[in-house]
């Protein structure tokens, strides 16, 4: 049987036994069979605590949980027992005691020569920093008997009046017993809402929080002075386990713990490893027969479930549980998900209006016939040799369904949609406010992290010993002068590496065609540009996949080595350099095949060069759109099932099975603690942490990238998309409810700086979808020719426009085809894909006046393109409001109703105070009119009048 600390919480003679003989017998090994004699004569005890969620008492609530790991060895046993024995009688002199661990040291050698003084000193910051917890006015309660050997625990209960006082030094709107009206609509809008109420009426979730609300309670910060304005009749349930673990971290984090010159609030002591874990309870247990009905229980039957996917979440029961900020973020994606749904249909409309016009299509129609007999130049040097362009009629009849009038369309509407989006979520997480009470809530400076007040320690001990008297310290731009040139070179670094490994993807691709280019077998020589292009986005989506991994840990390294102070400053650096990497590595391969591919080729006779042997790579016949495409399909589709889904579902179960199998291995032989039913606090422990928002948050914006940026060239992204994220919801709840361990509620009235991303995405792919549709499609040229050089009015002819004429006569030495004859006939003129002089001209070769003309025409889109969307896109920012008009009346109403509560207040306090003068002066009167012969008599009834006041 091992110690239990929670028994020494109760006096000695409550227990009815001196503390010490229990001690003594315990060490002396009496142990084993006597103890279970004992247990099984007494109830379980569990029962009465509900496994952990409330102290031994049955009555006491755990709010929060302290995990700390301490060492068995029988010295460490009597040792602690013996500091714990005098730790009460301590407590009160503590502050003026050396450091802990030295004052003991002389005793601790000559009886425990064994000891090891690293974990002593943990054990004495933990009793220093545990009766600080109590001396703020928390309730603690230890737990060492558990099955997890080698762990303890400590319950932390917050009682009344610490709820209270740090509900009012937080500010903390709770309801008061005012309850209004809310606004309802009328007329026909009233029967709209009515009947789209019965519609959605299968798909809302089953949840009480998530019904429409008629009437609703007026918030107050809460006050101490002013208790009578709140609804008080169920103290128990007046803070709920969400406020209630908020409140208690907020002491836990403001507590010290040494008499040092900086805060060891908790966050240092778990850096330290004086504490492993610090986390609130789960409400229960989510599955299982005889599961109690809980917030939990209910969100993973209503949220948290695949079956429920076509549900609405409900949003107001994941912020009562987990609070604003991971409430914030499922509506942000519920809300971008929506969205989703008519960007999709959309998409869908333009890819099969392409389809619909594929053989319609007059240029894909002339390069699919076989009568034109165009020959075109090799692909590349000696091994390739002339081939025909009826042979690329597949890639020309695909890069239609993608490259056609209707996506010019698409780009503009997914620029308004991008604007619309914006302002729809504006809207939505007002109402989320005003439904929340965070209309006036003003985020306030957070406590110093704990490896910002490590270094300022240190450079004050530095100044100390170079006896420089020293005020309060702080980090300055030269203490991280160091950190940010480590910043900036290593940024550069993963950047330069990012393009090395798209340079390298690039000769891949190159000698790969030339090595296939090889092959004899001519369904291997058709072949070679689907094969090449395929495998270089499969190594691409590896390699991304890898590397995001890595910058990851990168960014997050550089943001520790510039020590910021608080929590929030290092959330933003981490995500600013997060997503600067990840958007890199993510986007630079589709960049490139977009802008860069086919451009910097040269032509026949004069080709541009790698390493003097590699030629550069030309687009396909059909154009480059076709195969950016595949690129940004697989690359999007590949890194959702993969990094999104695969990762999310199968590195948690990977960490949970190990963990399992590590405390299976740890577990001891003992029939009846093996039998005996896990703690809550156990059962959480074993949940994975939690680690931030910041991965959800950057799965979903470089997905938002890949459905805005490029739209132009694939308009089944927010298809997919769509599909993709109706699955991440429910994982991601999934996740949060089963898998990890419960977060603290954090208060927060937006999404913060991923706000500013998202507006910066949809500015950015006004911009590159200009330049998409301009230089990367047909588009244009197709333009530029049907009003300016067309004999008829229409596309016949646009290929033959295209394409330049090369002599055969002008190849470089050592540059032309091994078999020249591979067609079946000699080639005089082949044709490539420019606008050049021919060969007949007196400056051939030469740059035509044709390409002038498009180069004009497609700047000249670009310009207009992006003047007109980015207009059209701040006026409906312009036209649609921030705040919903029946929402910033609700907030006036409140307003008005707070000052009449508060007024009526004020005007009883009068009236109480010209009662009890009335009252006074009648009662003088009274007395007056007395006898003095009655009123020497009655002197004590005379006492008592002039003191009634008072004693009111």
């Amino acid at each position: 049987m091992r110690m239990n600390k929670k028994y020494s919480c109760l006096p000695a003679e409550e227990k009815g036994i001196h503390i010490i003989n229990i001690r003594a017998i315990e060490d002396i090994g009496y142990d084993q069979h006597e103890s279970t004699l004992l247990n099984s004569l007494s109830k379980n005890p569990d029962a009465d605590c509900k496994y952990g969620l409330y102290f031994r008492d049955g009555k006491r609530k755990v709010d929060y949980i302290l995990v700390y790991h301490y060492k068995k060895s029988s010295a460490g046993k009597t040792l602690t027992r013996r500091v714990q024995h005098n730790d009460s009688s301590a407590r009160s002199t503590k502050q003026d005691q050396p450091l802990p661990g030295k004052g003991v040291q002389l005793e601790m050698r000559e009886s425990e020569p064994h000891v090891d003084y690293h974990e002593d000193d943990k054990r004495f910051r933990r009793e220093e920093y545990e009766g600080n917890l109590v001396e703020a006015g928390l309730e603690l309660e230890h737990d060492e008997d558990t099955k997890i050997h080698g762990v303890g625990f400590v319950k932390i209960h917050a009682p009344w009046n610490v709820l209270c006082r740090e509900a009012e030094f937080l500010k903390l709107k709770m309801p008061t017993k005012k309850m209004y009206q809310i606004n309802q609509t009328h007329g026909l809008l009233k029967k709209i809402n009515s009947v789209i109420q019965k519609i959605t009426e299968p798909i809302q979730p089953k949840v009480a929080e998530h019904k429409p609300q008629t009437v609703k309670r007026l918030s107050y910060p809460f006050s101490r002075e002013k208790q009578h304005l709140f609804d008080l009749s169920d103290r128990d349930s007046f803070f709920d386990s969400k406020t209630r673990s908020t409140i208690v971290y907020e002491i836990l984090k403001r507590t010290t713990c040494t008499k040092a010159k900086y805060s060891m609030g908790i966050t240092s002591l778990l850096a330290n490893g004086v504490y492993s874990a610090a986390y609130p309870l789960h409400d229960g247990d989510y599955e299982g027969e005889n599961v109690e009905p809980n917030d939990r229980k209910l969100l993973c039957e209503e949220w948290a479930s695949y079956g429920v996917f076509y549900k609405y979440q409900p949003i107001d029961l994941v912020r009562k549980y987990f609070g604003e900020k991971i409430g914030l973020y499922f509506a942000w994606l519920g809300v971008y998900t929506q969205m989703l749904i008519p960007a999709s249909i959309v998409g869908i409309i333009v890819f099969l209006y392409g389809c619909a016009t594929v053989d319609e299509n007059i240029p894909s129609m002339e390069m699919c016939d076989q009568r034109n007999n165009i020959t075109m130049c090799p692909l590349c040097d000696r091994t390739c040799s002339y081939w025909k362009m009826s042979s690329a009629c597949a890639t020309a009849r695909a890069s239609h369904l993608f490259d056609n009038p209707a996506t010019v369309f698409f780009s503009v509407f997914m620029a308004l949609w991008a604007a619309t989006f914006m302002e729809h979520w504006k809207r939505k997480q007002m109402r989320l406010n005003y439904r929340w009470d965070l209309t006036g809530f003003e985020e306030e400076e957070d406590h110093p992290r704990a490896e910002y007040e490590a270094k300022v320690l240190e450079k004050s001990l530095r100044k100390e010993h170079k006896h420089k008297e020293t005020d309060k310290e702080k980090l300055t731009w030269k203490d991280r002068f160091p950190a940010y040139l480590t910043n900036f070179v290593g940024i550069i670094f993963m950047v330069g590496l990012t393009f090395a490994i798209v340079f390298g993807v690039i000769i891949y691709r190159i000698s790969t065609a030339a090595a296939l280019a090889i092959s004899s077998t001519p369904s291997g020589r058709s072949s070679v540009r689907v094969t090449v292009t395929a495998t270089a986005v499969i190594i691409n989506l590896v390699v991304i996949i890898i590397l995001d991994e890595v910058y990851g840990c990168i960014a997050r390294w550089l943001t520790q080595i510039e020590v910021p102070k608080t929590d929030k400053n290092f959330e933003e650096r981490l995500i600013f350099k997060a997503f600067l990497l990840k958007f890199v590595n993510a986007y630079t391969p589709i960049f490139y095949v977009a802008f860069f591919k086919g451009r910097f080729v040269g032509r026949p006779g004069d080709y541009v060069y790698i390493f003097h042997s590699f030629r550069m790579e030309e687009c396909a016949p059909g154009g480059c759109l076709m195969e950016l495409c595949i690129q940004l399909s697989i690359i999007m589709l590949g890194k959702q099932l993969i990094q999104n889904n695969l990762f999310e579902i199968g590195i948690p179960k990977m960490k949970k099975f190990i963990r399992y199998m590590k405390l299976k291995r740890r577990r001891s032989l003992d029939h009846e603690e093996h039998m005996k039913k896990k703690q809550r606090y156990e059962v959480d422990y074993n949940l994975e942490p939690f680690a931030g928002l910041t991965p959800e948050y950057m799965e979903m914006i470089i997905q938002f990238g890949f459905v805005t940026l490029f739209v132009a060239s694939f308009p089944l992204a927010p298809l997919f998309a769509l599909l993709n994220n109706i699955i991440e919801i429910r994982l991601d709840a999934k996740k949060f409810v089963t898998e990890l361990r419960r977060p603290v509620a954090v208060r927060a009235k937006d999404i913060g700086i991923w706000y500013n991303i998202l507006r910066g995405i949809g500015k950015l792919a006004v911009i590159i979808n200009a330049f998409v549709i301009s230089f990367t499609s047909d588009f244009i040229p197709r333009l530029v020719y049907l009003y300016m050089y067309s004999e008829n009015g229409t596309m016949h002819g646009f290929v033959n426009h295209t394409l330049s004429s090369f002599n055969v006569s002008d190849f470089q030495a050592g540059t032309a085809p091994n078999d020249p004859m591979d067609l079946g006939y000699e080639v005089q003129i082949c044709r490539y894909k420019d606008y050049r002089e021919p060969p007949w001209s007196e400056n051939k070769y030469d740059i035509s006046k044709d390409f002038w003309a498009v180069l004009a025409a497609r700047l000249a889109f670009v310009i207009v393109f992006q003047n007109l969307v980015m207009f059209m896109s701040d006026f409906v920012d312009w036209i649609i409001p921030d705040i919903p008009k029946d929402i910033s009346q609700q907030i006036h109403k409140e307003k008005v109703l707070m000052v009449e509560v508060f007024m009526r207040e004020e005007q009883g306090k009068l009236q109480m105070l010209e009662t009890w003068k009335d009252n006074d002066k009648k009662k003088g009167e009274n007395c007056n009119n007395h006898s003095p012969r009655l009123s020497r008599s009655h002197s004590g009834s005379l006492s008592s009048c002039h003191s009634y006041p008072l004693d009111v």
